[in-house]
């Protein structure tokens, strides 16, 4: 079923134009602001997909999302210009040749400050809501997950952690670090803190800040970076975390 064009206005197509950091004959990546969906939802205001209707060629097609983030994660997130280089990054996907990597807040470093998680998650309903939940590897429905962690700083306030999902279940990095006594600084679902370095937590925070991948043209790696946001940013100044993210 093709889908009819959003009615987007100037602003919305400013907005959506400004958050491109890679855009090319094949795929557009773009910095993707917490609070945006990347589809769906319940909440009536626009989506990430819905805004890429102001990149709409004069056939009427237009890109497509190859991948989503969560509403409240920042970051790096891809869409495909054509077919076959939505169809080339899927199977990417699939074949687990897209690494992705992440900055999170916590309010302690992990103990080892280094290190793997394996633990199976299971999909839950309650309500409305849906949830994840660690289970044991024989249980119902348990799906396989594996993610990697790393402290690239600590203080007194809390620690910034890279995340390196292996996996891509729904919530993972989430529920992992919270399996390990550890959640995201703001995440209410999984018990994360609200306040960070004396200041309330603004939102979940998780950030997307890379994305390495096979060139859908060439199978060249191609990796394509964001910066923290500036309410992250001053996240990590007031904890006295700030110039330990990667390049800076």
């Amino acid at each position: 079923m093709t889908r009819a064009p959003v009615d987007l206005s100037p602003e919305d197509i400013a907005a959506v134009r400004s958050w491109v950091i890679h855009e090319d004959a094949h795929l557009i990546a773009f910095a993707k602001p917490s609070g945006l969906s990347s589809q769906g939802g319940r909440i009536k205001a626009h989506t990430l997909d819905d805004l890429l209707w102001a990149f709409m060629r004069s056939n009427g097609k237009r890109p497509e999302l190859v991948h989503r983030l969560d509403r409240d994660t920042s970051g790096v997130i891809l869409a495909a210009k054509t077919k076959p280089a939505a169809g080339a990054l899927g199977k990417a996907i699939q074949m687990r040749k897209v690494s992705k990597t992440y900055l999170a807040l916590v309010s302690e470093a992990p103990q080892p400050r280094d290190g793997r998680i394996t633990a199976p998650l299971r999909r839950e309903e309650i309500g409305r809501e849906s949830y994840m939940r660690v289970v044991a590897f024989d249980a119902p429905g348990a799906q396989g997950a594996e993610s990697g962690y790393r402290t690239l700083a600590a203080s007194e306030d809390g620690a910034l952690v890279e995340l390196s999902p292996v996996t891509g279940r729904m919530h993972q990095l989430r529920v992992h670090m919270a399996s390990i006594g550890r959640p995201l600084v703001g995440d209410v679902r999984y018990g994360g803190a609200l306040t960070f370095g004396g200041r309330a937590a603004s939102r979940l925070m998780l950030h997307a800040a890379s994305l390495s991948f096979p060139h859908p043209e060439t199978s060249e790696r191609t990796t394509v970076t964001a910066p923290p946001p500036e309410d992250f940013q001053a996240a990590m100044r007031a904890a006295g975390l700030a110039g330990n993210e990667p390049g800076a």
